[in-house]
């Protein structure tokens, strides 16, 4: 069962009985046991967990997560605490300073992110050691676009920062006139220099925000 002790519980409990989700859940099972998977088992559904949907007020779009040990913990272009920003979060953090000011933290853990209602979500939750995408196509895709589908449903205005021609992709199911959708090249080094710098979204997200009667994100983070 999905651990989620929050408002995502129903949502995820429905997902469960889904055919698509029982046999997503047995490649899980098969592929736990023959492969180095990341992330590890207990944060696979951390987004779910440390923001409720009544809490969204950003949502983030990723792909897979990172295919190096030790980095992903199941929030998008973070990694662990002490885990040196890989190069699409360094770019991340580059634009925010150009934004706002905010200079780069040392590490790359975004978890005070999610706290403030950053939903910082994957497109697929699971992924080998070394293969990037080796889980696309298994079944996280239809759990994530009824995520999607789910918060678009919501009341409540929420920013959606989409990076990248896959999560522009995800544009046409977004349709809440309440909720603002935002597009820009993705951070990676090989597409940052071709709309993502100076994109303004931090901005513009707060900015939205504020319009809206909702407290602006932070985003700073510590820096040690």
């Amino acid at each position: 069962m999905i651990p989620i002790t929050n408002t995502w519980q129903p949502f995820l409990r429905e997902q469960e009985q889904q055919p698509y989700y029982q046999e997503l859940r047995a490649f899980l099972a098969q592929r736990y046991r023959a492969a180095n998977v990341f992330p590890p088992m207990e944060d696979i559904f951390a987004a779910y967990q440390a923001t409720p949907p009544e809490a969204v007020r950003v949502v983030i779009l990723g792909q897979d997560p990172y295919h190096g040990r030790g980095q992903a913990h199941g929030l998008c272009f973070s990694v662990r605490a002490g885990v040196p920003p890989p190069p699409s979060l360094q770019n991340i953090f580059s634009e925010i300073l150009q934004e706002l000011g905010i200079p780069a933290p040392v590490g790359g853990c975004l978890t005070p992110w999610a706290r403030q209602g950053v939903f910082l979500l994957n497109a697929c939750l699971t992924v080998e050691e070394g293969r990037a995408n080796s889980h696309a196509g298994k079944g996280w895709e239809t759990l994530t676009d009824n995520t999607m589908a789910y918060l678009n449903a919501l009341e409540q205005p929420i920013v959606y920062l989409l990076w990248g021609r896959y999560a522009r992709n995800k544009k046409v199911m977004l349709t809440n006139p309440r909720q603002l959708v935002l597009e820009a090249a993705h951070p990676s080094p090989l597409s940052a220099y071709n709309g993502f710098f100076g994109c303004g979204h931090f901005q513009k997200a707060n900015d939205y925000l504020v319009r809206n009667g909702l407290q602006p994100i932070d985003w700073s983070l510590p820096c040690d």
